[in-house]
C-alpha cells in the first residue's frame, strides 16, 4: 500500500489538493462544499500521479529511478493502472456533486492533465494542457458555490500562467534524464537558458495578476507579494544557472516556482471572498 501511494505523486498531489482546499474556503464554500472541492481534487491528483508513473515506469527504469515503485517493481503496474482508473471515476461522479459545470471543469482539467502524460509530453505543446488544467482549477472551485457564478478572469489568468511557469520550471532538473529516453516536449526544444527565463517571467506574470487583477486598489499583500517575486525568481533563475554550468541539477528555479507558487497561492486566499 506504501508503495501505491509512492506510485501517486503524493507530495505535490497533496500541496494542489491543499490549495484548492483553502480556495474554497475562501471563496465562501461551507464545509460541505469544502469537502467536495477537495475530494474531486484529491481523486483528481491520484488519477494523474498514478497514470504518469504507469507510463513512465520504461523511462523510468532505464536512468534508474530508484524513487519510483513501479519502475522498481515495488507495485504491479496492474495496481497502479486499476488505481488511475478508479480515481479518475471518482473525480467524476463526485464533482457532479457541486453541478454541472463545476463538473465539467474538474473532468476538463483531468483530462487535460491525462493528455499531458500521453501524447503531449514530448511534443512542442507539452505545456497546453498545464495552462488548461491549472486555469481549470479555480475555475472549478468557483463554479462549485451556490449559483454556479462565473470565474473571475483575473483568477483563471493567474492559475493559467501558474501552470505554464511550473512547467517549465519541474522540468529543468529532469532535462538530462528525459534526453537519454527521447522526451522532448517545449522547455527540452527551447532549452534550459530560455526554459528558466520562461518559467521565471510566467511565474512573475502570474503574481502580478493575482495582485492587480481583483476590484480596487492593491493590497499590501499583493504588493509584498510581487516584491517577494522580484526577489526570489532572479535568485533562482541565476542559482539554476550556474548550477547548469556545473553539470549539476538546476534545481534552484524549481525550488524558486514553488516559493513564489506558495506566494501566490497566501496571496488568493487572503483575498478573502472573491465572488
Amino acid at each position: 500500500m506504501l508503495a501505491l501511494i509512492r506510485a501517486s505523486h503524493p507530495e505535490p498531489g497533496a500541496a494542489v489538493t491543499l490549495a484548492a482546499t483553502l480556495l474554497a474556503v475562501s471563496v465562501g464554500h461551507d464545509w460541505r462544499r469544502t469537502l467536495v472541492v477537495a475530494t474531486t481534487v484529491g481523486a483528481s491528483q491520484l488519477a494523474i500521479g498514478w497514470h504518469n508513473d504507469l507510463l513512465d515506469a520504461e523511462r523510468d527504469a532505464t536512468v534508474g529511478r530508484a524513487d519510483k515503485p513501479v519502475a522498481t517493481g515495488a507495485v504491479s503496474r496492474r495496481a497502479v493502472g486499476v488505481a488511475a482508473a478508479v480515481a479518475a471515476a471518482a473525480t467524476v461522479v463526485i464533482s457532479l456533486l457541486a453541478g454541472l459545470p463545476a463538473a465539467l471543469a474538474a473532468t476538463g482539467a483531468l483530462a487535460s492533465a491525462l493528455l499531458y502524460n500521453r501524447p503531449l509530453k514530448s511534443t512542442p505543446f507539452s505545456v497546453v494542457p498545464y495552462v488548461v488544467s491549472f486555469a481549470l482549477l479555480p475555475s472549478f472551485v468557483v463554479l462549485a458555490l451556490p449559483g454556479q457564478p462565473a470565474p473571475p478572469v483575473w483568477m483563471v489568468a493567474a492559475g493559467g500562467l501558474l501552470g505554464g511557469g511550473a512547467h517549465f520550471a519541474n522540468v529543468l532538473p529532469d532535462l538530462d534524464d528525459d534526453a537519454r529516453t527521447g522526451v522532448r516536449g517545449l522547455p527540452h526544444r527551447l532549452g534550459p537558458p530560455w526554459s528558466r527565463a520562461i518559467a521565471a517571467g510566467l511565474l512573475l506574470a502570474a503574481t502580478l495578476t493575482l495582485a492587480l487583477g481583483p476590484a480596487g486598489p492593491p493590497s499590501w499583500a499583493g504588493l509584498t507579494a510581487v516584491a517577494l517575486a522580484l526577489v526570489v525568481l532572479p535568485i533562482g533563475w541565476y542559482r539554476g544557472r550556474r548550477a547548469s554550468a556545473r553539470g549539476a541539477r538546476p534545481v534552484a528555479v524549481f525550488r524558486a516556482v514553488m516559493v513564489v507558487a506558495l506566494i501566490d497561492v497566501i496571496l488568493l486566499v487572503a483575498a478573502g471572498r472573491l465572488v
